[in-house]
């Protein structure tokens, strides 16, 4: 590619240090967003390097026209930006971190006797936050362990100082069967309470450790005290929590307060597993898919993973585990590879489940792939064809009370619309509403082309139509030494019949056949795609044929207004200074004093 003297004028002129760089097309819309140690380097091996490049990287490259960058402190600062930037911006050739799906939190409401309440809504102003679980039932536990070990109010009543004085509650079946003390009576003192509230945030942080000894101090109190049933009660919470945290012990109590985030990956993506461990114990997993859109590494992937799974779910864990590691260093946190003993498990069981995602998505491809070739099969053999028809190419004709005549050309794939290879045709040596000839044409240059160009012929050709379109289409075939070469039928619409050449009978498919149900796919696709084209064509010529109107402006003066402001509203709202650097100051004042006219 040959770059723009004023690209290059900012490649030249960019700092060696490190920062955010962001990419625009010529639109000056935003489609990439990077970071880099040193912005100088990196930004010029796009344009030095192109040939090492993929074709995804070589397209980025081709619609660059403006380059802009930010500068940042450190390579972290760099991707902490770049993160936020992909996040506000969603840049074509960027891959997104991210997941609709909605998780589960706890809450603390801000209240004089704070509730604990389970929410999908995460608004800060509401309350303190904990979360967000893997599952309702995970944060289910979590809810129900603190309501058996602490007396937390279940009501939304507005338990204000001076409503409690004025006694306008009354105690309900909660506090007669001891889950509540009452504090809508004034039964429990708010100080009481809110120690309840801090023992339960610890619970909620995952610090059961905390909780544990607590708990055990009251125990061992009590029994000094000869209290024994109290004693028996704090007993029973410590079993409780005990029991709790074997269910969902690891390996090791004493590893705590870790992020564990592990990546696997192929040509076209990676998978990341999240695991958030307190106190030896999971409290949060999380599975992630990314589609790789440009030539990224699992190293890039990960650096800018960890960022985000960190910053989504909150974490504030000071360590992180990984199976590679990370380029970036970060006062936040830090980074380990660990490579034997408990801490080694943690992440071999992390990355295990970013393999099994990954291989559960190789077998449903495969799956896919597999019924699409069934279906493929079973055409095949509906069809009597002596080769699998991995490429299908269907025409179809439209016109409008014989204007603007058009054509489409759709292209399957495996079974699968490869839009890439969609073609639109404009008739050319055809005049008058005339299916038989256009066809003809069409069939022509599609496979003259192939000739020329010497690409891939289908093994499948569909006619949407009945004889008459089919037989033209042999005889484009027959001109270009074709014909008995490529199989070809025509698919009639009412009673779904399929012709072949020179046999006068049609053949009669069940409509429950898969193979004609995907026949039937594509003729209707390539329906869908003539129509569309037919219907832009009529809006142009009726838009042109609007501007010709205009005394002393041409086609050529119409189709460029058209390019430039795709409506005939447009032009009229434009400014002559706008018209006249587009055609000239005689045609702009033209155009204006018609306008000006109406």
């Amino acid at each position: 590619m040959k770059v723009n003297e004023s690209l290059k004028a900012i490649i030249s002129n960019l700092p060696d240090s490190p920062g955010v760089y962001r990419y625009y097309n010529e639109e000056d819309v935003l489609i990439y967003v990077g970071k880099a140690k040193s912005l100088k380097k990196r930004v010029s091996s796009y344009f030095n390097k192109q040939s090492q490049y993929s074709r995804k990287t070589e397209k980025l490259v081709s619609e660059i026209r403006k380059i802009e960058y930010t500068l940042a402190n450190t390579e972290f600062d760099a991707l902490l930006l770049e993160n936020n930037l992909i996040k506000q911006n969603q840049p074509k050739y960027n891959i997104l971190l991210k997941d609709d799906k909605t998780f589960p939190y706890l809450c603390i409401i801000k209240e004089p006797f704070p509730r604990i309440i389970a929410t999908r809504k995460f608004i800060p102003k509401w309350g303190e936050y904990f979360g967000p679980y893997a599952g309702v039932l995970a944060m289910k536990n979590i809810l129900e362990l603190v309501r058996q070990l602490y007396s937390i109010r279940t009501c939304s009543l507005l338990l204000s100082e001076a409503n409690i004085q004025q006694k306008k509650f009354k105690v309900c079946l909660e506090y007669h069967i001891g889950n509540c003390k009452g504090p809508c009576e004034g039964f429990q003192e708010l100080k009481n309470y809110l120690d309840d509230i801090a023992q339960a945030r610890n619970i909620l942080k995952g610090d059961l450790s905390v909780v544990k000894n607590t708990f055990a101090a009251r125990m061992n109190e009590a029994a000094e005290k000869l209290e024994f049933e109290k004693a028996d009660e704090y007993k029973q919470k410590l079993g409780l929590l005990e029991n709790f945290q074997v269910k969902s012990l690891v390996v090791n109590p004493k590893i705590t307060n870790i992020d564990v985030i592990t990546i696997t990956g192929n040509e076209n993506g990676a998978f990341i597993n999240y695991l958030k461990v307190k106190e030896g114990s999971i409290i949060f997993s999380k599975n992630l898919e990314v589609k790789k859109k440009l030539n990224e590494t699992d190293e890039d992937i990960l650096n800018m993973a960890v960022v985000e799974l960190r910053a989504t779910y909150r974490s504030d864990n000071p360590e992180v585990y990984t199976n590679i590691p990370l380029s970036l260093k970060s006062d936040e946190f830090g980074n380990v590879v660990p490579l034997i003993g408990d801490k080694r498990k943690l992440v071999d069981m992390s990355l295990k489940n970013a393999f099994y995602m990954k291989r559960e998505k190789e077998l449903a491809k495969e799956t896919r792939q597999s019924k699409k070739n069934e279906v493929l099969s079973i055409l095949q053999k509906n069809l009597r064809l002596l080769q699998l028809p991995r490429i299908i190419e269907c025409f179809d004709n439209s016109n409008f009370q014989g204007t603007s005549p058009v054509a489409s050309m759709v292209r399957f794939v495996d079974g699968k619309a490869d839009k890439k290879g969609y073609r639109h045709f404009n008739i050319k040596t055809v005049i008058g509403p005339d299916d038989f000839a256009s066809m003809k044409e069409i069939v022509t240059r599609r496979y003259k082309r192939i000739m020329e160009e010497q690409g891939e012929y289908p093994q499948l050709i569909i006619v949407d139509g009945g004889k008459g379109q089919l037989s033209s289409a042999c005889e484009a075939l027959k001109e270009l030494g074709l014909y008995g070469k490529i199989p070809i039928v025509g698919i009639a619409k009412k009673l779904e019949e399929i012709y072949y050449p020179e046999d006068p009978l049609p053949l009669l498919i069940s409509k429950k056949s898969p193979g004609l149900q995907l026949m039937q796919q594509i003729r209707d696709e390539a329906h869908r795609f003539a129509i569309e084209f037919h219907r832009l064509k009529r809006s142009k010529n009726t838009f042109i044929t609007e501007i010709e109107n205009i005394p002393g402006i041409g086609k050529k003066t119409a189709d460029k207004l058209l390019r430039h402001f795709k409506s005939f509203k447009k032009i009229k709202e434009a400014s002559l200074e706008e018209l006249t650097v587009l055609i000239g100051k005689n045609s702009a004042e033209k155009i204006k004093q018609i306008e000006s006219e109406t």
